[in-house]
Formats: structure tokens, C-alpha cells, sequence
């Protein structure tokens, strides 16, 4: 089997789907525009080949790339980034190698929010009022109907790029100053807390992997507000989630991906849809999946795409959570002070790619518990701010 991998070097994890592609028996046949020397050890060590381009933007190198590897190692069967940000490119490799999986006709239900919106009623499941606005004065007209505050942002956005809360006229006027030269959707505010329902579906649909995580804030606000962030894995998915996650793979037709689908929790029992992601959840969430289940998502993938084994028994054995630290913020407790109090919890401490910083702070804690009370603590202990008082 040949798969070809876009940017096997970013994110930072991701080699290990390279990884375990070889493993599984598969080429794994990276393309990135980082020099082969540049690539660390265990990048190029989990690449079967690896094709450098000049621009990774440059749809022509990524063709002359893919033609290379077919005329090596015959045809290409899959074509992944696992990355938001090459879904667009990779699908229209699909389309020119004739390579299963997400193709450009597929591509509005899940990259357009409005699109998104339609699936999601479709599902019978909540969504924010809203819809794609033309003008200032269109925008005037949708907030008669439906009320501020409301969020605007890019119909065909990735993350919360260009995405603000607006409150009054005032800000309506200023968005539409300095928004982007792209279609922009509004909706009303929703009052909730942000909970996920993330996994990886097998080629006819049905989940191979299940999990679901509860966010501090939404990345809007962490992003423009300049907040730390925190989220963590449950160990047990509500019914009412998981009913409309199982929805939303079917009406979304999700197969042999990864999902990322948010919700607003509006109530004790009541889930309004925000978006789907076709990809495993940003960061280190990759690795939070292993920690809290004892397992290798890596490997689950690769088997998956290679093999076609769709089973794993797995267990949500504990909470596991993420903490951010932003460098324009005081901490009260030090790096050391955290290790030396909960260094048995902590998993993983990552210093976090500038792209990502916005979002994920500059500095990010892994842990996990087995109780909710033991990981709110840690997170309230790496969060706390203040200056020490000397004695």
C-alpha cells in the first residue's frame, strides 16, 4: 500500500502516522517544503521517501510530487494530512490521482458553516441562529431578526481566524472595516460551554474510536482575550452527546476519518451544534486520546487504512487534561513547583509551536486522573496568577 502523508514534520506528533504506516506494512511517502537534513531523526526514520517542495502552496510541485512516487512505487492509495489547513489541497489530489477518500465535491458540507448548518437541521439537532451576511446592511437586517450579541467570522474558516463576538452596532461597523475579502456568516451567541465529540470512524461509518472533551472557553474568546485554556477527555460521553454525535457521522458521512464536532452544552441536557472538523482535534489532543485510554491512536489509524482492522477495545481509564500557559500572563506557582506537586500526573510538557500559541499558550501541561476533583485541581494550581508575597 502506498500513502502519501503531506507535512509528516507539523504537527509535531504527526510522524507517528508515519510511523505506524511502515509498521503496518504500508510506504509511508512524505511531502513537505522542509530541507531532509533539516527533518529530525525520527521524522525521516518514519518515512518510507520524502519529497521536498519549494512552496507547499504551489499545487504544482505537489503534483510533479505525487507523480513521482506513483511512477516509484506504483499507484497511490491514500492521500492525508490529517491537517485543516491542507484539506482543500489534499482532496484535489484525490481528485487527480483518483484516490479514495474526501474529494472537492465533498469538500462545502465540511469546510462551510452554513453548509454545515444545513446537515446539522437536517440531523434535527440545534444550531445558532444565523446565515452568510452580504453587506453591512444585510448584517443590519439579520440582528433585527435574531438580536445581539452575534459571532462573525469567515464562512470557510479554520479555527478562529478572523472570528469576533459582536455586541452592538459599533462593532458591527468595525468588523465589516477590517473583515476579511471572504464570504463571513453571522449567528446569534450562543451561552454555552464547549464539549466535543472526537474520534476515528472506520470505512463504512461506524466508530472505531470515541471520546469527548469539555473546554474551559471557546478558542474566540482564548485567542482575542489573550486567555490560558483548558480542556480535558471525560471518561463517560452523555447520551444526549453521544446521539447526536452518532448523527452527525451519519448525516456528514463520515468514513475512514477522524472527527472533531462541537457542541454549546446550553443546558443539563441540551447540545446546540457548531461546527465539524474532519481531523483529530487540534494540538497534543492525539496523545491525550493514548493517555486517558492506554492506547496507540498511531496505530489504530495506520491498521485501520492498511489493514482494514476496525476493532479495538479500549476503556476511558482516566480524565485526561490540558493546561495552557501564556507568556504575557504572571503565574504564581513556577514551572518546578508544578513538577515537584504533581509530576506523577503529568504526562507530557510540550512547548507549543508559534502558529498554535494563539490558542494553545506557549508552554502546555498533559495530565491525567482518575477523579475530576484531582484534575481541576491541577489545572486551578497551574492557572493560579498573583505575585508571591516575600516572607
Amino acid at each position: 500500500m502506498n500513502c502519501i502523508f503531506i507535512s509528516p514534520h507539523f504537527p509535531p506528533q504527526y510522524h507517528h502516522f508515519c510511523q505506524q504506516l511502515k509498521f503496518a506494512g504500508a510506504n509511508a511517502l512524505g511531502i513537505g517544503d522542509a530541507p531532509y537534513d533539516e527533518l529530525k531523526p525520527a521524522v525521516r526514520d518514519s518515512l518510507t521517501e520524502y519529497y521536498r517542495v519549494n512552496r507547499m502552496t504551489d499545487y504544482e510541485e505537489l503534483l510533479r510530487a505525487c507523480g513521482y512516487f506513483t511512477h516509484k512505487y506504483g499507484k497511490i492509495d491514500r492521500i492525508d494530512s490529517l491537517n485543516e489547513y491542507w484539506l482543500s489541497t489534499e482532496a484535489r489530489l484525490r481528485d487527480d490521482f483518483n484516490v479514495y477518500g474526501l474529494k472537492t465535491s465533498d469538500l462545502p458540507a465540511v469546510r462551510h458553516k452554513s453548509e454545515m448548518k444545513k446537515r446539522f437541521q437536517e440531523a434535527g439537532i440545534p444550531v445558532a441562529p444565523g446565515r452568510v451576511v452580504e453587506s453591512l446592511a444585510d448584517a443590519r437586517k439579520l440582528v433585527k431578526q435574531i438580536g445581539y450579541p452575534v459571532v462573525a467570522k469567515p464562512d470557510a474558516g479554520v479555527g478562529a481566524h478572523h472570528t469576533y463576538r459582536l455586541d452592538n452596532d459599533k462593532d458591527l461597523v468595525r468588523f465589516f472595516e477590517r473583515r476579511p475579502d471572504v464570504d463571513c456568516i453571522m449567528e446569534g451567541f450562543v451561552c454555552g460551554q464547549i464539549h466535543s465529540f472526537d474520534g476515528l470512524a472506520d470505512k463504512n461509518g461506524k466508530p472505531v474510536f470515541l471520546t469527548s472533551h469539555v473546554f474551559s472557553q471557546g478558542i474566540m474568546e482564548t485567542v482575542n482575550e489573550g486567555q490560558h485554556l483548558s480542556y480535558y477527555s471525560v471518561r463517560r460521553i452523555p447520551a444526549v452527546l453521544h446521539r447526536q454525535g452518532m448523527k452527525c457521522l451519519e448525516v456528514f458521512d463520515v468514513r475512514e476519518r477522524f472527527f472533531h464536532i462541537e457542541f454549546f452544552k446550553t443546558d443539563k441536557d441540551e447540545f446546540t451544534a457548531l461546527e465539524i472538523n474532519m481531523r483529530p482535534p487540534g494540538g497534543f489532543t492525539t496523545e491525550m486520546f493514548n493517555y486517558a485510554c492506554d492506547i496507540d491512536i498511531y496505530r489504530v489509524w495506520a491498521e485501520l487504512l492498511v489493514r482494514g482492522n476496525n476493532q479495538l477495545d479500549f476503556e476511558r481509564r482516566y480524565f485526561c487534561g490540558y493546561a495552557s500557559r501564556k507568556e504575557n500572563i504572571r503565574y504564581l506557582h513556577s514551572h518546578e513547583e508544578i513538577i515537584e506537586r504533581y509530576g506523577a500526573d503529568i504526562c507530557q510538557v510540550n512547548q507549543i509551536p508559534v502558529v498554535f500559541s494563539g490558542a494553545l499558550g506557549e508552554l502546555g501541561y498533559i495530565f491525567r486522573t482518575e477523579k475530576t476533583s484531582r484534575l481541576q485541581e491541577i489545572i486551578r494550581f497551574i492557572h493560579q496568577t498573583g505575585t508571591r508575597q516575600e516572607a
